[in-house]
């Protein structure tokens, strides 16, 4: 038997390569910082010992002030030094921080003897021990070091990405550089720090009066990167959720994501994204469970003015009607609106800001009593007086009008009607293709009668104009209630139902989709439907007359006589005469004149 061959230097080497392959600890995504003193030779030719002493004193708060922003300092390189961070915001605030350094001792040193740093900073996947970190990007990072000037910092593409600008510094694009040894050229930024830039411009005036809310992904309570996943899913719901009410700013995502994890000051979060409103939270799982802890704060003063916890299924998240999103989209919007609201009702009128008007006024003329009414009138009033050359205030103005007439608080339905249209009139003058000022003077023109085929050319063409204005949806299906096709009516008014379900003034909504069901011969429906507009608004009188319709119709007269009584109650000078004031050629109209009557309502 021949003995075995003995191992060639060839098959060593190749054990020793797979043996060491699999010491290889595992890679990780890393930012990189490598700091450099500027000119190092020129300065320790000049002073060797100063620059050492100085050095070294460096050094030591380098070591302190890098744990301290979450980083580790891999070594110290004679005249520089690397460390790696988790995050790229940390390595790049590291930096600044470090570049002060000298500061202080530079004010007593000539200027050829000062010591300057330049830094450079790159996001990659490397491989990391107790005593060094090794990879592609660790070498790029080293690179772009020499494109910085005194003072400055330097960062590739994969850092300019994850940073905000005006939060995190102020990015100068460097464009492209061809570095030495390296392959493809590479896109760089300097950051300088934010209290050395300009701010970010802000617009002095703006024609959209709605408050701004900007949504954060909420944070993991546990910080694996697949965890993320998760936040960036419950923000994209809720902000799908909330710009589906029309009734606010909601900001994209995009200029929201990177503060995910931040704890930003509220202050810092408006300054730069002109948000009223901050949504954020975080959330655990546990199994297949999560629990939601959500707070809105006003950035303006500073406060929360809402916190909840929501607990439910994860996989909920998913679906396209997600249970878990709808709650938390809707509870986040009614704190807004309450909080704008009993703003708009305490303060005086000079201390409100002009979005707070806004969504005041409209909140208040539909909640159905006199006061706010009358409060509602006084904030458009405002508002007009504010912003004259803007659409919304005057065509909201025109929906005032119209919502007097519905409420019985109007001395002329006519002379109101005509008020409407004159103020729609006016919005149109400054915002031909304002959508909501074309679908309220249509609403106006239907109630009235007189041209029915002009009415529904500006609610058509108020549809046209944004497909996804829920208000010129709902007057649609008005209109096609009293002089159209019924069945039209209810696919409009289930759209605009759609396209805003969490309006706090879903109760309006329901109403129309009420009366769209009676005009198309389902009264039972329409009573359901009444009923719930009524929980939401027991106050509402174009959701009591409808039930009284329905039931009338439907054959529920208990159901009937009830609400004749509260309305009787509520609007005690109605009669039959009044009710037709307007509108008394529609046959819905006269059904309900007719409804009306046979409860007992008097003619005159």
């Amino acid at each position: 038997m021949n003995p075995a061959a003995p191992p060639t230097a060839h098959s060593f080497d190749a054990f020793a390569e797979e043996d060491l392959l699999r010491l290889l600890p595992a890679q990780s995504h890393k930012t990189v910082l490598v700091v450099d003193l500027v000119e190092s030779v020129r300065l320790m030719a000049v002073d060797e010992k100063g620059v050492v002493a100085r050095w070294q004193g460096f050094l030591r708060f380098a070591q302190q002030t890098i744990p301290l922003n979450c980083g580790r300092l891999v070594k110290s390189l004679g005249d520089g030094l690397l460390a790696e961070f988790d995050h790229c915001r940390d390595a790049v605030k590291t930096a600044h921080l470090l570049h002060r350094y000298f500061d202080t001792c530079n004010t007593t040193l000539p200027p050829q003897r000062q010591m300057l740093l330049r830094a450079g900073v790159n996001a990659t996947h490397l491989y990391a021990d107790a005593h060094d970190v090794y990879g592609h990007g660790v070498n790029l990072a080293a690179r772009v070091v020499s494109l910085a000037r005194p003072g400055c910092t330097v960062v590739t593409s994969s850092v300019r990405d994850a940073l905000m600008d005006g939060l995190d510094g102020h990015m100068e694009d460097m464009g492209e550089s061809y570095l030495k040894h390296w392959p493809d050229s590479v896109r760089t930024w300097c950051v300088h720090p934010v209290e050395a830039g300009v701010p970010a411009w802000r617009p002095t005036v703006s024609t959209d009066l709605r408050p701004s809310i900007a949504v954060v992904p909420f944070d993991a309570s546990n910080s694996a990167p697949e965890h993320f996943v998760i936040g960036e899913l419950i923000a994209d719901g809720v902000i799908a959720q909330l710009a589906r009410t029309g009734s606010l700013r909601v900001l994209s995502r995009l200029s929201t994501t990177l503060l995910r994890g931040r704890r930003a000051p509220v202050d810092v979060i408006n300054a730069k994204l002109d948000a009223a409103f901050v949504l954020s939270g975080s959330y655990a799982t546990l199994g297949t469970r999560i629990i939601i802890m959500a707070e809105l704060t006003d950035t303006r003063r500073g406060e929360v003015v809402w916190a909840e916890r929501i607990a439910g299924e994860t996989l909920d998240l998913l679906q396209v009607q997600s249970e878990l999103l709808n709650t938390l989209s809707a509870a986040c919007a009614h704190a807004l609106l309450q909080a704008e609201v009993q703003r708009a009702t305490v303060l005086p009128l000079p201390q409100l800001e002009s979005n707070t008007l806004m969504l005041g006024s409209i909140a208040l003329m539909h909640r159905s009593t006199s006061r706010d009414m009358q409060r509602s009138r006084e904030l458009l009033d405002t508002l007009v007086e504010r912003h004259a050359r803007v659409a919304a205030p005057h065509a909201w103005l025109a929906k005032w009008h119209v919502i007097q007439v519905v409420q019985g608080e109007s001395s002329s339905t006519v002379a109101d009607y005509q008020q409407a249209i004159s103020a729609a009139d006016r919005a149109l003058d400054l915002e031909p293709e304002s959508s909501i000022a074309m679908a309220i003077k249509g609403h106006a023109m239907c109630h009235l009668g007189h041209d029915a085929e002009c009415s529904r050319q500006l609610l058509d063409g108020a549809t046209q104009i944004n497909p996804n204005d829920p208000l010129a949806w709902l007057y649609g299906s008005l209109w096609s209630a009293m002089w159209g096709e019924p069945q039209d009516a209810v696919v409009k008014a289930e759209n605009a139902l759609r396209l805003s379900p969490m309006d706090p003034q879903r109760y309006y909504f329901e109403m129309m989709l009420a009366t769209s069901y009676l005009t198309a011969g389902a009264p039972d429906q329409a009573i359901e439907l009444c009923q719930a507009s009524l929980a939401r608004n027991r106050l509402h009188l174009s959701s009591i007359r409808a039930l009284i319709t329905a039931s009338h119709e439907a054959g529920q007269l208990e159901t009937g006589r009830s609400a004749f009584s509260t309305l009787m109650i509520l609007q005690p000078e109605l009669s039959v005469n009044s009710y037709l004031a307007a509108g008394a050629q529609s046959p819905l109209r006269r059904r309900g004149a007719r409804a009306l009557a046979a409860f007992g309502l008097r003619a005159q």
